[in-house]
């Protein structure tokens, strides 16, 4: 029997039991939590109760050779596209559309993280994000997955680099 107010009645299924079962599998504590919509990362932040540092955006980057990887980047900075070829030891990386995103993760832009992705491609962390703790999609529009980056670090096998430059001013 659901609930009166079952917010996964659309679907047979809890929204966060693939990232959830993910987190379990490699033993990694994980909180989701609902929020509201929000329209700027400064606002986003208020929301959460943390510096906006503490929002990480989970990019998916494809590869020439049509595979994909993860990007950890914090809020108010952008990927160094130097930087990551770099570290990934290629020359061409790119955002995939919105549907080959999907493809590749099983998640819409804006849910996408690594914990339950349909494939684990191998994950890149900025640096800054080193000892803190974390807010990122959680696989479902509307919510919030809480971490600590370390722990997910150490359970993806993420590398750990400078991938990432200060965001330009919006005019």
């Amino acid at each position: 029997m659901t609930a009166p107010h079952d917010p996964s009645a659309s679907g047979s299924a809890d929204p966060h039991a693939r990232v959830k079962d993910a987190a379990a599998a490699r033993d990694l504590a994980i909180e989701i939590r609902e929020r509201p919509a929000a329209n700027s990362l400064v606002e986003a932040a208020e929301i959460l109760g943390m510096p906006p540092s503490g929002i990480v955006k989970t990019l998916v980057v494809k590869r020439s050779d049509d595979t994909y990887l993860f990007a950890l980047v914090p809020g108010g900075r952008s990927i160094s596209w130097a930087k990551l070829r770099a570290v990934v030891g290629v020359n061409k990386l790119r955002l995939p559309e919105a549907e080959l995103a999907l493809a590749a993760t099983g998640y819409e832009r804006g849910t996408i993280v690594p914990i339950g992705s349909t494939t684990d491609w191998p994950v890149f962390a900025d640096e800054t994000i080193v000892g803190q703790r974390i807010a990122m999609g959680a696989g479902a529009h509307g919510y919030s997955l809480f971490v600590d980056a370390d722990d997910l670090i150490a359970a993806y096998g993420a590398t750990v680099a400078d991938i990432s430059v200060p965001e330009e001013p919006r005019g």
